[in-house]
């Protein structure tokens, strides 16, 4: 595994870190896939409040070895009062991470510039809290996450505030470029997530298959490559929920013959064909669901990229025709067709990608109903 300077924090964190969003549902399994990870020199963990049972999963994985990971996870943004209920949820985390301290503590989840400067910057919010967490050593070092535009990223890295942060960046989605860059040069670590694109980028296009420098070499580990390419980057977290994809993502972070930059440029001339369907991707994380009247948005939307980008037709129309158009009595399960979407506009807001999901639903529909 190689390992890189965590921005001036002092620390070295692993290429790879193990992003905990998609931890198998079996706390035994999740935990033998943690363990894997950690065995094999991965030491950057992180997980939130907001991905369920997500904390004590890694707690679990982490007993006899805390000293040896370095510890990232968020306290919920949306759950009211933010400000007078932060301290309890931030305890919270401590108790299902099994831990006394958190090295790197997002301060709130997807933090947003307008809810920077409303719950964490005046007196008596969220930034005096998380001071004086880190005073009672609690915390070690302030970060954030976020969604928000790549002005407002700027704008939250040069408060000054924060020691690192957490965007998304991968071979189709380079909006915080820029943002990384900055941040790098600030002295800040450097998370990027979703370098895979939440799987979306798993056998992209036989195009980009061939630029990997093997026949054998997968689109994702070209990715993963692309990604950490990037000088700036600290480290890549990915979602992990096999064995296997640790081992595949592992044996990739440990290369020392990443992109160059002629590479990476050949790579991003590939994706130009792709732009067109950049209003419908979507990266897979969930935001939007559970959907309550039982749409499975991001397996439509799964659906519709294999339609648009590989022109999978028959085999897009086929699992299409598979889900269900209404739900059975007593079934709460979300694995309905798009056509089942009611136009209630609850997942809209939820949506940190802001898709307008129910006009790409009503497009799903058209094009493989």
């Amino acid at each position: 595994m190689l390992y890189r300077p965590f921005g001036k924090t002092g620390l070295e964190v692993s290429a790879l870190g193990f992003g905990a969003m998609r931890l198998p549902e079996d706390t035994d399994e999740a935990v033998a896939v943690l363990t894997r990870a950690f065995d094999q020199g991965v030491n950057f963990l992180d997980s939130a409040r907001g991905y369920p049972n997500s904390e004590a999963k890694c707690g679990k994985a982490l007993k006899g070895r805390r000293e040896q990971i370095v510890v990232s996870t968020k306290v919920p943004s949306w759950i009211e009062p933010v400000v007078e209920g932060w301290r309890e949820r931030f305890e919270e985390s401590l108790t299902a991470l099994d831990t006394s301290y958190i090295d790197v503590l997002q301060i709130l989840h997807d933090l947003k510039w307008e809810a920077f400067e409303k719950h964490v910057a005046p007196k008596g919010k969220v930034l005096d809290l998380v001071t004086q967490a880190r005073d009672e050593g609690l915390v070690r070092y302030f970060s954030f996450s976020s969604h928000d535009t790549p002005e407002n990223v700027m704008k939250l890295i040069d408060t000054g505030v924060f020691d690192a942060m957490i965007v998304q960046y991968n071979l189709l989605d380079l909006q915080y470029a820029d943002a990384i860059d900055h941040a790098c040069a600030r002295g800040m670590g450097v998370v990027a997530m979703g370098p895979v694109g939440g799987g979306r980028l798993a056998g992209l296009s036989p195009e980009l298959a061939r630029m990997a420098l093997s026949p054998s070499a997968s689109t994702p580990a070209l990715a993963l490559r692309f990604v950490l390419s990037n000088p700036a980057v600290s480290t890549a977290i990915s979602g992990m929920s096999t064995i296997q994809m640790v081992d595949e993502n592992v044996a990739t972070a440990s290369r020392d013959d990443m992109l160059s930059a002629d590479e990476r440029e050949q790579v991003r001339a590939a994706l130009e064909e792709a732009e067109r369907i950049a209003k419908l991707y979507c990266t897979g994380c969930r935001y939007c669901m559970p959907c309550p009247h039982g749409v499975d948005i991001p397996g439509n939307f799964s659906l519709m990229n294999y339609y648009r980008v590989y022109g999978l037709t028959e085999y897009a129309k086929t699992h299409y025709a598979h889900k269900p158009t209404q739900r059975e009595a007593g079934d709460e399960r979300c694995r309905l067709q798009a056509s089942a979407c009611v136009e209630c506009g609850e997942c809209e807001p939820k949506c940190p990608q802001h898709i307008p999901i129910i006009e790409q639903l009503k497009e799903t529909h058209a094009a493989l109903g």
